[in-house]
């Protein structure tokens, strides 16, 4: 990204397309979301990590950092490809439209999805084929291994249902052979599940397929995309299992030191996320070529990667697995500077933006200064309850005001991991409202919405990027908030509806984006149309 292109952009990620088959995906709808962007002149569209969930259905806690989500597989453009299909799909069961259901979703899309690989397989022709078989070769480094961590993670998962146990996670379940990648136990269970190891390497093909089809799309409707990396794994995982030199785990596999954040004014305990940690000197000695493919695959999917926890490449809070919270954790140095070097010596100038919120130091700003890497500003973040209804005005020198803002910086209303603005600004007490409205320069007369205000004057700063959530661009409340950080249940599963990609929604953010000079390339008629 450039500090001169201004750019607006929206945050939707995939799942919450108003797709046919109970969650979002890569079919037709995706296509006309980018219509609907590209009609807005908004040139940016911000996702979520695309990686594959587990329990909670995070994508920040994903199976694998290199493959993709199969629940984003559009059914409908596979049954264009795919005749045999059609005949193999009943009645599509009665989704919610504006919630994913996951275990629904998933005990009707995923037999179909393996039913599709299979007939891939049977009806391939040469060319199809030819084009398996390179994409294979091309992913092998990871592909493999995720192919058959995620089919042993299904038969175990099923065996640890049946007997009750309190855990099937693969270095506490799994028999040791399996858990220590035993090269003759390997292969035996390579031969006996390899029908379901070849199924799983086609639905990442199909996966990959349809993302690079759309991402090509995107570019001609003048729309970049902006994806999300995690900067940790999650222990249960593919990566952890077929890297486990990498990660700080104890003698039996387990993470011996894990992931979080120290204790602070909103919470006495911190947080303990539980990713184990990386063994640094390791990732040194490999010279951080897992790091380069990680970083080159995410690059490979998006235009621009956002990387979560920057901070955590300049330190990170060290916490003893067995320790029930983070309060007893330390602060541990990183590497950042030798391996953001390493990644600029591989892949060239990085476009990454560093999410550099919460706990940041002058030793953190200096990092990302020093790569020139663009940070973030969040709105919300700029009204400080406490403070601020005490003293009846605000800081003005919050560097969350717009007014503070920098060029080199993605600014948002909010994330993903906040209220809806609609939901924040009503939640305010009356006096935090009244300043800021005054902010705002909002009036009783003002016909413009609060929501609406907060847009426009992140339009108006001097950041880069103005990102904005599609629930604030309509307007919603907290029914349709994405993620509560520290809750389970009921997140990441808001959808919207078709019909809010409409022309008046449209004109309305191209009428704001071209006055404050944030407007995509113009429309060109005779651009590729979306199949309707």
């Amino acid at each position: 990204m450039h500090q001169n292109q201004r750019k607006a952009g929206i945050l939707l990620h995939p799942t919450s397309l108003p797709a046919d088959d109970g969650i979002g995906d890569l079919g037709p709808t995706a296509y006309r979301f980018l219509d609907f962007l590209h009609q807005a002149g908004v040139g940016v569209w911000q996702v979520l990590p695309l990686v594959p969930t587990a329990y909670g259905n995070s994508p920040y806690t994903g199976l694998s950092s290199f493959a993709g989500n199969p629940l984003l597989i559009s059914l409908e453009l596979l049954r264009r490809e795919l005749p045999s299909l059609e005949g193999e799909i009943g009645e599509r069961p009665d989704f919610p439209l504006d919630r994913v259901v996951y275990p629904e979703v998933q005990r009707w899309k995923m037999p179909l999805l393996r039913r599709a690989a299979e007939i891939f397989l049977e009806e391939a022709d040469g060319q199809q084929r030819s084009e398996y078989d390179e994409f294979c070769n091309k992913e092998k480094r990871w592909l493999e291994d995720y192919a058959f961590f995620v089919t042993a993670k299904a038969f175990y998962d099923q065996q640890a249902s049946r007997e009750g146990a309190r855990s099937s996670l693969w270095y506490s379940y799994w028999p040791r052979a399996l858990a220590t990648k035993d090269p003759s136990e390997l292969a035996r269970r390579r031969e006996d599940w390899s029908a379901e190891i070849e199924t799983e390497k086609v639905m990442q093909f199909f996966f990959q397929r349809q993302w690079s089809r759309l991402r090509t799309y995107a570019a001609e409707r003048g729309v970049e995309i902006f994806g999300d990396m995690p900067i940790f794994v999650a222990g249960d995982s593919a990566d952890v299992w077929s890297w486990p030199e990498l990660f700080q785990l104890d003698k039996n596999l387990k993470p011996q030191k894990v992931a979080g954040v120290p204790p602070d004014y909103f919470s006495a305990e911190g947080q303990r996320w539980g990713n184990p940690l990386y063994r640094w000197p390791e990732h040194r000695k490999q010279d951080f070529s897992w790091w380069k493919a990680r970083v080159k695959k995410a690059l490979e999917y998006c235009d621009i990667v956002r990387i979560d926890h920057f901070r955590g490449f300049e330190a990170c809070w060290e916490i003893p697995a067995r320790e029930k919270t983070a309060i007893n954790g330390k602060w541990v140095k990183s590497p950042g500077r030798e391996l953001f070097r390493a990644l600029q010596d591989e892949l060239g100038e990085l476009p990454v933006v560093a999410e550099d919120l919460g706990v940041i130091t002058p030793e953190v700003l200096a990092l990302r200064r020093d790569f020139a890497l663009p940070g973030m500003k969040v709105l919300q973040f700029a009204f400080e309850p406490a403070r601020e209804t005490a003293l009846g005005r605000l800081n003005s020198a919050n560097p969350f005001l717009p007014h503070n803002y920098e060029s080199a910086c993605v600014a948002y209303t909010g994330t993903h991991d906040n209220d809806t603005s609609r939901s924040w600004y009503d939640s305010l007490d009356q006096g935090l409202r009244g300043l800021v409205d005054a902010y705002l320069g909002r009036t009783d007369s003002s016909e413009e919405s609060a929501v609406w205000s907060l847009i426009r004057v992140l339009f108006m700063s001097v950041a880069a990027y103005a990102i904005v959530p599609l629930q604030d661009v309509l307007d919603l409340g907290a029914e349709a908030r994405m993620n509560t950080p520290a809750t389970v249940g009921g997140n990441w599963s808001w959808r919207v509806r078709r019909e809010a990609f409409n022309s008046q929604v449209a004109e309305r953010l191209r009428e704001l984006s071209s006055l404050y000079g944030r407007l995509a390339a113009p429309i060109d008629p005779g651009a590729p149309q979306a199949e309707k």
